[in-house]
């Protein structure tokens, strides 16, 4: 009674905003709560330290969320702005799963794809911030505002929570191609310029990087950019295209399968998947690594509490053994679990970075 009676008057003092605290008030109902704790018990102790320490930090508003009685309420809703298939919509199942066995959450998978990513993306800027609704994304979500003049959403709707993990790209010839390495392929690209054909997915990293790699390196190969993975790798497989790029996520099963011959990866070391295969610096390629990664959004003013707990959270069913075995294993992933700001950071970078790649190379989409 004690405690309720003290966690009453803490309420009361805070008011609706933290600039309306009443000093005095504040100092009382503190007292009264360490009252309260000469006679609670332990589990009520946890609740008055819980709103205590929130209420000098968060205010009023972010109590009820921040002692956990309110969230999750109802189900949790995980947007995959693209098709089941790929690499993002098992990615996210993967964590899905995992999370229902952890914590016992209701969580559920919405797929909304369309516009490389945009569609699912807008769906979710436009969702109410309340932890409910959590967007997972490739890395071409970073690059649709370049691409994209009018997109039904501002950057600023949705807020950055974290980078889950990044894969090296990969290169692959079609088997009777006779290149051995992408070095091969510049050599012969530059004795005959724009005749070799390289597929790659519109608007994504792959399309710029390639173009980034043409002029770096002073070759000119034609590409051929495909609107899914699916055409892509139909093409690739069947020799349409002489040369396809593509994360090793969606590559390695037509490398094993002996359909695809790869002949460089993107990243700073050899990817373990592919022991055998020397990166593109060891290629004398110039080159800066370059990665696919995987990352997750909420929508902008989602309460802090709130973000913390799922970062948490992912972070905890990432870091299981089995999880980050099927990452590794399957997506050739190296597991990041970045922080907010971090993974902020990186989004600045990499639109910074490839939007100069974009302009200078007058890139379209298609």
């Amino acid at each position: 009674m004690a405690l309720r009676q003290a966690q009453g008057r803490l309420l009361r003092a805070m008011g609706p905003s933290l600039s309306r605290l009443r000093e005095r008030e504040m100092v009382v109902a503190s007292r009264a709560i360490k009252e309260a704790f000469r006679e609670a018990d332990m589990g009520v102790r946890r609740r008055a330290v819980l709103a205590g320490s929130v209420a000098a930090t968060l205010g009023a508003p972010a109590i009820v969320a921040a002692q956990g009685t309110a969230w999750p309420h109802g189900a949790i809703r995980f947007v995959v702005p693209f098709p089941p298939g790929g690499s993002t919509d098992p990615i996210t199942r993967i964590i899905q799963a995992k999370l229902i066995e952890l914590n016992g959450w209701n969580v559920v998978v919405d797929n909304k794809p369309g516009g490389t990513g945009v569609v699912g993306a807008a769906i979710a800027a436009k969702a109410p911030p309340d932890g409910q609704t959590w967007l997972f994304v490739f890395d071409s979500h970073v690059l649709n505002p370049l691409w994209t003049p009018n997109l039904p959403y501002r950057d600023a709707e949705l807020m950055p929570v974290m980078q889950i993990g990044r894969s090296a790209q990969g290169i692959a010839a079609y088997p009777t191609r006779p290149y051995k390495s992408f070095a091969e392929v510049i050599t012969a690209a530059k004795a005959s310029p724009g005749t070799i054909s390289v597929g790659a997915l519109a608007a994504s990293l792959a399309q710029i990087y390639l173009a980034f790699l043409q002029k770096e390196n002073g070759f000119q190969v034609n590409t051929i950019p495909y609107k899914g993975g699916g055409p892509l790798f139909q093409d690739a497989l069947g020799g349409v295209v002489d040369v396809s790029i593509s994360s090793l996520a969606n590559m390695m099963p037509h490398v094993r399968a002996g359909k695809l011959k790869l002949i460089g990866v993107t990243g700073e070391k050899r990817s373990a998947l592919a022991p055998d295969t020397p990166t593109l610096a060891e290629q004398g390629v110039k080159a800066p690594p370059s990665y696919a990664w995987w990352g997750v959004y909420a929508p902008a003013g989602t309460p802090a509490p709130i973000v913390a707990r799922m970062h948490e959270a992912i972070t905890k069913a990432v870091r299981t053994a089995d999880v980050t075995q099927k990452f590794v294993e399957q997506f050739d992933m190296e597991v990041v679990l970045s922080a907010p700001d971090a993974f902020a950071a990186l989004v600045r970078q990499e639109q910074e970075l490839w939007g100069k790649v974009i302009r200078d190379n007058n890139l379209k989409p298609e």
